[in-house]
């Protein structure tokens, strides 16, 4: 066995030589940041102090002791599952619509539906006047004009409206990488897959859909679907930008803020990293989950 992939490796040796620097950046910044923080979930440590073994307390703490840690969840969990699944059909259905049109018309409509993504964050300052809380913000003016309400509301302050305006925002946003997979996966689908289609009977476009483009693009599926599972659970920078650190009543609050809260600011990196653990686990679970989904596709 030993021979065996010595000989494999000797055989390849080029492309490990040009494999080994992302190895090595994958194995620094990925695989030990997680290990790591495996650890540090386990222990007391302020930055300051060497670390203190502590045991399950830090767990223990997180789901009986911090009632903001359990907002934080269960907005994380509500924020996943709704701009996820939205985000993820709706890149796929746009790319699918686009993808009959020419080469230049296709190149011009992705530029379009991607520029959401790429200034995203250069624009909060819209979006913060659009539900600016007086009688000035857009949203507002419009409302108080038509006659809907009376008075300015603070639509970023109000708790039983800031995580619904998350979520907008955030789905304006959501065509993103995996649009882009998508896009790129329905080029790659052989045509002639579609003429044996007719001969066996298959009818209409849902069906070519279901039986032919969809099985022929599930490592494309895999991939969007990991990366907006990523995406929809590490959602940081909308809460942040538009609601406040912290959000009014925690209304706004998810996991990656209430890490942050305790890593960058309080310094309580044995608790956050707790956190960070209970994120990845949730993270995992749910990739496994979506995946086993997407292999059934066309069955």
């Amino acid at each position: 066995m030993k021979g065996s992939m010595i000989r494999t490796i000797g055989k390849h040796k080029e492309s490990y030589v040009l494999m080994a620097p992302y190895m090595v950046f994958f194995l620094l910044f990925t695989i030990l940041p997680v290990i790591l923080s495996v650890v540090l979930g386990f222990t007391y440590y302020n930055m300051i102090e060497p670390p203190r073994f502590i045991g399950w307390y830090n767990y223990i703490r997180l789901f009986l002791d911090d009632d903001v840690f359990i907002i934080a969840l269960k907005n994380t969990l509500f924020f996943a599952f709704v701009t996820g699944p939205v985000s993820y059909m709706l890149s796929f259905f746009v790319a699918w619509m686009i993808n009959d049109l020419s080469k230049t018309l296709r190149s011009i409509a992705t530029s379009v539906f991607y520029i959401p993504t790429v200034i995203g964050a250069a624009i909060f300052p819209m979006w913060r006047l659009i539900f600016s809380p007086d009688e000035y913000g857009y949203l507002n003016g419009l409302l108080m004009g038509m006659g809907f309400i009376s008075e300015p509301v603070a639509w970023l302050l109000d708790k039983e409206y800031v995580l619904i305006i998350l979520i907008l925002v955030q789905l304006w946003m959501s065509l993103g990488i995996s649009f882009l997979a998508f896009v790129a996966g329905l080029q790659t689908v052989d045509r002639s897959l579609y003429e044996a289609g007719v001969m066996d009977g298959i009818k209409n476009r849902f069906q070519e859909l279901w039986y032919i483009t969809l099985p022929s693009m599930i490592p494309q599926l895999i991939f969007g679907a990991v990366m907006q599972i990523v995406i929809s659970f590490s959602v940081a920078d909308v809460s942040i930008q538009l609601a406040g650190f912290p959000s009014t009543e925690y209304a706004g609050e998810t996991m990656v803020t209430h890490v942050m809260d305790y890593g960058s600011i309080r310094y309580e990196m044995g608790y956050a990293s707790a956190m960070a653990v209970v994120l990845f686990f949730l993270m995992v679970f749910t990739n496994r989950l979506v995946t086993k989904l997407l292999n059934k596709v066309g069955i």
